[in-house]
């Protein structure tokens, strides 16, 4: 354990002798507490057994008021005292509801319940005698109070009263002998604590100075021991600051040569990235181009796309024509037939349908010239039908010719993009290449500056190095007169 305490730092071995008197102190307000509570539950008990003791008390002078009003009722015949005994009866009753919730005793609870019980069977019994000296019964009433009954309320009340107090008394007398016993047993623990941490305050003190003054000696001399040490590193440290000023100078030189190196490869760079630019600048153009060619395609696709639509609704028109001349064809037909028909019936008519078949003959012609019309217009709707079917063979071959020229003109665009981007990229590295050798050229510089600084640095070193060996002589010597004091 006290090689662990050695190991400690000394801050904390300070800190350790503080604790260690500070926790036993602290031990004292729990002590201290317990035997507070202990005072002041025998001060509640007190309380208690006063205030039960009085209860009882008052139980009682309401008896001894119950029994002297009885008496001189019986003796004087005077309603007063007969008030007496009732206001004694209510004072014994209330002073025992009082009392009984604050005992906590079994058997005081037992002698109480039986104090009371004695007054209300001596109330009972009181009251059967005024009625009976009320009904001029006096022989019957005095007999009846001369009895036993009520000479033994008397003598069994007064004992269980005075039991009742005698355990009373003698449960508040534990309690305070028990508090005299904590209160005791503090001022021994005060006076034994106190002792205790003086004596351990003073051995942990002993204990930590001790540790402290060795560990103070075994630093000053490792002090010692490393002053000598320091003292040899430090002509080693002289001789290598001077190798070191001559070595600075030749790199300050090569340094120099490799600034200008860089300054004209920037330079060189910075063209490579102008002439890029160029080519960058000819490639948007030839992209624009590209972009205004698909423009103009696009809008052509449109035209074409519109112009089929159109043709579409020609066909369909001409579709619906050719059905209204199948529809005239089918009804010459039919007007054809009926005209046929009414001739018939004309000729069954004799004279009276000549006029009729001459309107059916008229009918038949027209019949057959409406039918070679729907015939002739078949035949133009066929021819446009075939013309249409032509034009739409050769929108979608201009279709197609369009979405050809699109690709073309797309792949070409691509191509174009490709193009800017590979030069954009050029251009991006070559302005790359270019910061990087300015910024290697600003390197350069600063590595010259650094170089002049560090070339001053080695000689203030050399000085620097000389008055550290001057103060480590003096660093020996001061360890020395510590040691000495120590």
């Amino acid at each position: 354990m006290f090689a662990k305490i050695n190991k400690l730092k000394i801050r904390n071995k300070m800190l350790l002798g503080y604790l260690v008197p500070a926790a036993i102190y602290l031990g004292f307000p729990a002590l201290v507490f317990g035997t507070t509570n202990q005072v002041f539950k025998t001060f509640t008990e007190v309380e208690r057994v006063e205030n039960t003791v009085g209860g009882i008390s008052n139980m009682s002078v309401g008896a001894e008021q119950m029994v002297r009003g009885m008496r001189g009722y019986l003796i004087n015949k005077n309603p007063q005292f007969l008030t007496d005994f009732k206001t004694g009866a209510e004072l014994a009753r209330q002073s025992a509801n009082n009392v009984q919730p604050i005992v906590k005793n079994p058997q005081q609870r037992i002698r109480l319940e039986k104090m009371l019980e004695l007054v209300n069977d001596y109330y009972d019994g009181s009251n059967e005698i005024v009625r009976l000296f009320q009904q001029n019964q006096k022989t019957e009433a005095l007999a009846l109070f001369n009895t036993a009954k009520y000479t033994k309320f008397v003598n069994e009340f007064v004992e269980l009263n005075r039991e009742f107090r005698e355990t009373e008394l003698k449960m508040i007398k534990q309690e305070t002998q028990v508090t005299k016993a904590a209160l005791s047993f503090l001022v021994s623990m005060l006076v034994i604590s106190s002792l205790l941490l003086v004596l351990l305050g003073a051995g942990v003190a002993w204990l930590i100075s001790s540790g402290i003054a060795g560990t103070i000696d075994r630093a000053i001399s490792a002090i010692a021991s490393s002053s000598a040490q320091i003292a040899a590193t430090v002509e080693e440290q002289e001789r290598m600051a001077s190798q070191q000023a001559v070595s600075v100078n030749q790199t300050t030189t090569t340094m120099d040569e490799l600034g200008a190196s860089s300054r004209a490869t920037s330079q060189q760079i910075e063209t490579a990235a102008s002439q890029a630019m160029q080519a960058l600048t000819l490639a948007g153009a030839g992209t624009k181009a590209v972009e205004q060619t698909l423009e103009a395609m696009a809008t052509l696709k449109t035209k074409v796309q519109e112009m089929q639509g159109q043709i579409m609704q020609l066909s369909e028109q001409t579709d619906r024509i050719g059905n209204i001349s199948t529809v005239v064809s089918d009804l010459a037909n039919q007007t054809n037939m009926l005209a046929l028909n009414a001739a018939v019936e004309a000729v069954r008519a004799g004279e009276h349908g000549k006029g009729f078949g001459v309107v059916a003959s008229e009918i038949r012609k027209l019949a057959d010239r409406s039918k070679k019309s729907a015939a002739q217009i078949n035949l133009l709707v066929a021819d446009i039908q075939r013309a249409i079917n032509s034009t739409v063979m050769v929108t979608d071959e201009g279709t197609k010719t369009v979405d050809y020229g699109v690709n073309i003109a797309e792949e070409t665009a691509a191509a174009f993009a490709g193009v800017a981007d590979a030069i954009n990229n050029v251009v991006l590295s070559s302005q790359q290449i270019s910061l990087n050798a300015k910024q290697q050229a600003i390197a350069i510089e600063q590595v010259v500056e650094a170089m002049n600084s560090l070339n001053q640095a080695a000689a203030q070193t050399a000085c620097g190095i000389t008055q550290t060996k001057v103060g480590t002589q003096k660093l020996n010597e001061a360890a020395l007169d510590l040691k000495a004091v120590v």
